[in-house]
């Protein structure tokens, strides 16, 4: 489990409360047990409460306890992958059906936000992919000409008109896609869990599966309090599986290299200030390996996230480089005190693209969502949803469970590697 001594997340913070959930006790029953309270499992408790199924989700800590309450805010269209480059790994078919729906996923995050009005500072004004130098103009520049041939609204910006969306002529250019925007990550998978319960859904939280088992066409989970039967099962752990001994489903974190990320988040700015910096609220990363993003929050906040763990000596380290990094953005404005400072973990996979599983009869799950959760996981929930309610058909091709290589090393690297080039830069 992620070590959250002496960090204060944002999003806890400031989201609205989760809606009232106890653990469970006794021994239950439902059309479909769901496995981690997240965006994934939360749509699809919320889609199949929709069609008239009842869902229960079980969820070992609290709603939004992994990814969903740690992310950057950022809701994207597609994955990090290239269309082109996606579409030679699964295939055109496939790459075609994936890229449709994924690009379409902010849309769907926004139309459920208004539907069940989500109060999680909803900004539908796109997202800015940062260019730092002349070879990350030349990549933006790719992306923008392979979504243009898909008919995707997303257009590359020279240096000075990314200037002034961004409020810094610190970039070599940016690529606007209009079909993104943020949100408050925490607030929208509360909101999601009170409107997956309004409609007959059921959550249980402090509850972890320690144990599984079928017989007669029905899947009982165990937990320390009571068991859940239901012929279906959605496994909807991600990055966060196996973090409680006896997870039944843990073999899918093999497939999983764990990325650190960490972010901070200064006091508001000046309302005179604020104004100047991302006046139309875009989120942003850059095209550096090592990414980094930016963001305000609705009160004027600047939040700061980059890859790197909170870990002993490297909060200092972290925090000194977010602070580094931001006075050398936004040069000559004074950058508040930081209030807030947490981190998270992305599950990356061999060729960043999630992945569909079939793990047992009638017990799927899509895991490895590469640091892009929000709308992936809102659009693949839906997905398992229809495919249980409506048999449509999945989003995705199923695949056997790959395993990551030296994947525990190369998590050992990123953390060190992260910090070492952090302490570095902007020093010499």
């Amino acid at each position: 489990m992620l070590k959250d001594t002496h960090h204060s997340n944002l999003w806890q913070a400031s989201a609205p409360p989760p809606p009232h959930t106890e653990p469970l006790s006794g021994n239950a029953v439902a059309d479909v047990a769901i496995i981690g309270a997240g965006y994934t499992g939360l749509s699809a408790a919320l889609h199949l409460a929709q069609a008239g199924l009842r869902p229960v989700v079980l969820e070992a800590r609290e709603i939004g306890h992994g990814g969903s309450g740690r992310n950057v805010g950022l809701v994207n269209a597609g994955m990090w992958v290239m269309p082109e480059d996606l579409m030679e790994t699964l295939g055109e078919s496939w790459g075609m059906t994936l890229i449709s729906a994924l690009g379409q996923g902010p849309a769907t995050v926004f139309d459920l936000i208004e539907r069940h009005a989500i109060d999680c500072e909803a900004e539908r004004n796109g997202t800015l992919h940062l260019a730092v130098g002349a070879s990350g103009y030349v990549e933006l520049g790719q992306r923008e000409r392979q979504w243009q041939a898909l008919g995707a609204p997303v257009t590359r910006l020279d240096p000075d008109a990314a200037a002034r969306l961004i409020g810094s002529d610190a970039f070599a250019g940016a690529l606007l896609d209009r079909r993104a925007g943020t949100i408050q990550p925490l607030a929208y998978a509360r909101g999601l869990a009170r409107a997956a319960l309004e409609l007959g859904a059921v959550v249980h939280t402090s509850t972890p599966v320690t144990g599984a088992d079928h017989a007669d066409g029905k899947w009982t989970l165990r937990t320390p309090s009571g068991t859940l039967t239901a012929p279906w099962v959605i496994v909807a752990t991600n990055a966060y599986t196996g973090l409680e001994r006896g997870f039944p489903f843990a073999a899918q974190s093999q497939e999983l290299t764990m990325l650190p990320f960490f972010q901070v988040a200064t006091a508001p700015l000046s309302s005179n200030v604020a104004g100047t910096i991302l006046p139309e609220r875009q989120g942003c990363w850059d095209t550096r390996a090592v990414m980094t993003s930016l963001r305000k929050d609705r009160a004027g906040r600047l939040i700061f996230g980059s890859v790197g763990a909170l870990d002993g000596f490297a909060r200092g380290t972290q925090e000194a480089f977010a602070r580094r990094s931001l006075e050398h953005i936004f040069a000559g404005i004074e950058i508040p005190p930081f209030e807030h400072v947490w981190h998270g973990q992305i599950g990356m996979t061999g060729d960043a693209l999630p992945k569909f599983h079939a793990y047992g009869p009638n017990a799927i799950g899509v895991n490895g969502f590469n640091g892009r959760g929000i709308a992936p996981g809102t659009v693949f929930g839906r997905a398992m949803a229809r495919m249980i309610a409506y048999g449509e058909d999945m989003i995705l091709p199923s695949a056997p469970i790959g395993k990551a290589r030296f994947p525990r090393l190369r998590t050992r690297f990123y953390r060190a590697g992260s910090q070492a080039l952090h302490f570095i830069s902007g020093r010499i």
